[in-house]
């Protein structure tokens, strides 16, 4: 990270941060699933990068540089695997109600609501997945105070390293980190940690994911994966999440900061972007003043890995899954 003496302190340290935009949870800790909705102020300009190879996903072919719509209403993070796409039906009807989202030359307006799911089926209660008044829900609980974190929202039925099961997974969860300029500039990330990988700390060592036989400890994955070489996985995870900045980006020059972010996922989680893992991350740039897309692309994956690593510190143990802190 660049020197000290060009960051501001600031009492949220969260994606929130950024002026405008809320963040609201639905949780259902007995079903184990949930989902966290993004808020953006009008004239957000959004983009998308999609790198795991089992995505679910809603809005993205939209976003893309070369489509028309820029403005981006709300982003949308979902447990409940594909039925969580319906959360974001929710999400646009809280924006109808209020007159908000992309005005369209008839006049009509349309709320721009991209959506990202993690799979978390077999974490909770059988049959339980976040709908569309879980979204609904989401956007009545959004605010601009810090974003709470842990197993709560996308988070709450997240796991890591569950390729050998759940007895040997550790929990994961939701996490949010930003960083401001001295000059007001600033850029965050919030994740959803679901990851077939395991979670890398800042030292190189295993933070959190597959437990060894024995319980104490963690293991490679990468190493079980080479003993699971001849076995049929099934595996069923990802990391999705988004990144901002109050700065003025093009749509092609956010989904560049959106390509820069994921190196964040790789410093943070071994493997990533795995066949099994849906990871995809948003960009959002609300143009309040300049800003260098090489530069927020940078810091934007520097605050991915700490959302990351901040998700599995504050999770909680749920629906017999371990977190860190059981040992």
């Amino acid at each position: 990270m660049a020197p000290s003496i060009i960051l501001k302190t600031t009492t949220n340290d969260t994606l929130t941060s950024i002026p405008g935009i809320r963040v609201g949870h639905y949780t259902d800790l007995e079903g184990a699933t949930g989902c966290t909705v993004l808020l953006c102020p009008p004239g957000t300009v959004g983009a998308v990068d999609v790198r795991g190879g089992a995505p679910g996903t809603r809005e993205t072919d939209l976003l893309q540089a070369h489509n028309l719509v820029e403005e981006v209403s709300a982003v949308v993070l979902s447990g409940g695997s594909a039925f969580g796409l319906a959360t974001a039906d929710g999400v646009m009807r809280w924006h109808v109600e209020r007159g908000l989202g992309y005005q369209s030359r008839s006049g009509v307006i349309v709320p721009i609501v991209p959506a990202a799911i993690l799979f978390d089926l077999t974490v909770g209660q059988p049959g339980s997945r976040p709908g569309a008044e879980a979204g609904y829900q989401a956007c009545e609980a959004a605010s601009s105070n810090r974003v709470a974190m842990g197993c709560v929202g996308a988070g709450t039925g997240a796991r890591i390293a569950a390729i050998r099961g759940n007895d040997r997974a550790s929990k994961g969860g939701i996490g949010s980190a930003s960083v401001t300029m001295t000059n007001g500039l600033t850029i965050g990330a919030i994740m959803a940690v679901n990851s077939v990988g395991n979670v890398i700390g800042e030292d190189g060592k295993i933070l959190a994911g597959l437990r060894s036989k024995a319980g104490a400890g963690f293991v490679s994955v990468l190493a079980e994966m080479a003993l699971m070489a001849a076995e049929t996985s099934a595996t069923e995870n990802t990391v999705i999440g988004a990144v901002a900045t109050n700065g003025q980006l093009t749509k092609a020059q956010a989904q560049k900061v959106a390509q820069m972010a994921h190196d964040g996922i790789a410093r943070a989680v071994n493997p990533a972007h795995t066949m099994f893992d849906g990871d995809t991350l948003f960009a959002l740039a609300t143009g309040e003043m300049p800003a260098d897309p090489t530069f927020v692309g940078a810091y934007a994956a520097e605050m991915v890995a700490k959302a990351i690593r901040r998700a599995v510190r504050q999770a909680t143990a749920l629906a017999g899954i371990r977190a860190i802190a059981d040992g």
